[in-house]
Parts: C-alpha cells; sequence; structure tokens
C-alpha cells in the first residue's frame, strides 16, 4: 500500500479558478489620464505665476536667456541664430503644419482610428489657440527686473503646436511605433523649443509653459478617447512586447544618448552661453521626460473608438445563431 496514493499532493481545493488581482485595473485609464492633465494644468499654472509674476522668476528667465548688448532684444549673438532661424521658418510654415495634420488623419483612416486622428488634429489647433489666448490674456507685471520687459510671451505657440502634434501620432500608432517616436519626437520638440530662445521669440519658462500646455491637452483628449463606448484598454499584454525588442529599444536609447553627451552637448557649449545652454539642456530634459511620461502612460492603449458605438457582447451574427 502507497501512503503518498492516499493525499493529493500539489492540488488545490475543487472550484473555479481565481483571476489574479490587476494593479493598474482598479484606477480605469480615463481617471489616470485626468489625474494626469489636472497636474500638467496645476504645472502650468504654477509655472506663469513664478516665472511671470514674481521677481524671482523673471530674475531667473533673465540669467537663462540675457537680453543682447545691441538692439535691446533677445536675439542671442551666437553662430546657431541663422540655423534656429531656418528652424522656425521651416516649422512655421502653414503648408508642412497642413501636410503633417494630414498624416495623422491618413495613419487614424488606415488603423481605422478615424476619431483619433480627428481628435489629434483638434488638440493641435486648440494648443496654438489656448496659447495666443494666454498670451493676450496673461499681463506680464513690471517688476523692475533688469534685462526683463512687460512683453509677455508665456506660453510658446510654437512648442505647444509642436508637443501636441508629436502626440497626436500617439493616439493613431499602435504601441510599438509610439515607443519609437517618442525619442526622435521628443528631441525634434526640444530642437524647435533651443531654436524659439536662440533666435530670441521666448524665454525658457515660455518653453516650459508650451511643453505643458500640449501634454495637458493631449491627456484631456487622451481620456475622452478612453472614456468612449467601445474603446478598451489593452492593458492585458498584448502590447508587452518581446524582451529582444526591448533590449534593443534600450541599445538604441543608450546610443543616442551616448552620442549626445559626446557631440551634442560639447558644440553647444562651445557655441552659446552658460545661461543658454543651461535653459536648452533644461527644456530637453524636461520635454523629453514628460513626453515619456505621458506615452508610458498610455503605451497599452490601443485608442479603438467606433463610430457608432455598440454593445461588443451582442453582435448581429450571434443573434443570428441564437434565433436559428
Amino acid at each position: 500500500m502507497s501512503i503518498g496514493s492516499l493525499y493529493s499532493v500539489g492540488r488545490s481545493t475543487p472550484g473555479p479558478a481565481r483571476p489574479l488581482p490587476h494593479a493598474r485595473a482598479a484606477v480605469p485609464l480615463g481617471l489616470r489620464l485626468l489625474a494626469a492633465a489636472l497636474c500638467g494644468l496645476f504645472a502650468l499654472a504654477l509655472t506663469g505665476a513664478v516665472f511671470v509674476r514674481t521677481d524671482s522668476g523673471q530674475w531667473l528667465d533673465g540669467v537663462l536667456l540675457p537680453r543682447a548688448e545691441r538692439g535691446g532684444g533677445y536675439e542671442q549673438q551666437t553662430v546657431l541664430v541663422d540655423p534656429a532661424k531656418s528652424v522656425l521658418a521651416t516649422f512655421g510654415d502653414p503648408t508642412l503644419i497642413a501636410v503633417l495634420l494630414g498624416v495623422v488623419l491618413l495613419v487614424g483612416v488606415l488603423r481605422r482610428r478615424l476619431v483619433a486622428g480627428v481628435v489629434g488634429v483638434g488638440m493641435v489647433v486648440c494648443a496654438v489657440l489656448v496659447a495666443g489666448a494666454v498670451k493676450s490674456a496673461l499681463p506680464r507685471p513690471d517688476l523692475q527686473i533688469e534685462s526683463s520687459t512687460t512683453h509677455n510671451s508665456f506660453p510658446s505657440g510654437h512648442v505647444a503646436a509642436a508637443t501636441a502634434l508629436l502626440l497626436a501620432f500617439m493616439l493613431v500608432l499602435p504601441g510599438w511605433a509610439r515607443r519609437w517616436l517618442a525619442v526622435p519626437g521628443a528631441a525634434g520638440v526640444s530642437v524647435i523649443a533651443s531654436a524659439t530662445m536662440i533666435a530670441g521669440w521666448h524665454r525658457f519658462s515660455d518653453v516650459l509653459g508650451g511643453v505643458l500646455l500640449g501634454v495637458t491637452v493631449f491627456c484631456l483628449a487622451a481620456a475622452a478617447l478612453a472614456a468612449w463606448p467601445g474603446d478598451r484598454d489593452a492593458a492585458g499584454g498584448t502590447d508587452g512586447g518581446s524582451l529582444w525588442r526591448r533590449l534593443a529599444e534600450t541599445a538604441v536609447g543608450l546610443v543616442v544618448l551616448v552620442w549626445v553627451l559626446v557631440v551634442v552637448v560639447p558644440g553647444l557649449a562651445a557655441s552659446v552661453q552658460r545661461g543658454l545652454l543651461v535653459a536648452i539642456v533644461a527644456a530637453a530634459a524636461s520635454t523629453m521626460f514628460l513626453v515619456g511620461a505621458v506615452v508610458f502612460l498610455v503605451r497599452s492603449t490601443d485608442f479603438a473608438v467606433p463610430l457608432s458605438p455598440r454593445s461588443p457582447e451582442s453582435s448581429p451574427s450571434t443573434e443570428t445563431r441564437n434565433i436559428s
């Protein structure tokens, strides 16, 4: 007689299997995005209040981006002025903006994400309009700060538009493509932000406010899409990616980081003043962090919003089988 045969070793109590708890299932994606939008709005308001309406904020903006000795403007004395103006002229071309917005819509149509594409285009328009309205309505007090003017340029419309345009693609692209676009896209936004400061169009606070505005608009738009009937959060692991793909992404990121530290930063240090260099690096770091944070937040979400939402539990084929 075998003693071991009397016991069921390694078997659980009979009954239905219990699903494992999911940490993120407790908070819907829409609420997380709304919370992120509120944080972005608070950071935007705080940036404007500190840099625009306080002595120390205006002074810090002046230290990072001092007024030029000749002409009284903010255009920096560097060989990068002409390239910066070329970047701004290219990005400010209405034809280019229209083409990029058309690409957003086209990708949305091809991936059957037309609603997400339309919302992405609306994001860019909204960011530009809000930036213009805030600049017109927000007064900049004269606090008698040396090298400061009462002209308000907070937030930057160029940077807000560039950030919103980049994040508009995040609504229509699949999860794996978002990760590959996030780094070069954030680098492109950083270049536009740096160009506005080099050309003397905007201060550092304006650039930071533009990025925060674009991120806030994106979080609101993504929250609306996530709450749309029929949309589903694909957090179950369908977009996790393989180990090799994650290693490849990490390797590419490290190569880009080393290239920036070895080539870009020393080149900037030799071409611009210390305050402007600090402003450029801080603006690039802030852009990378904020864009990376929101892309990580929606990494497992495919904004598949149907034009005519129906209950996923019932379909014509199912009803036909039940009747027959």
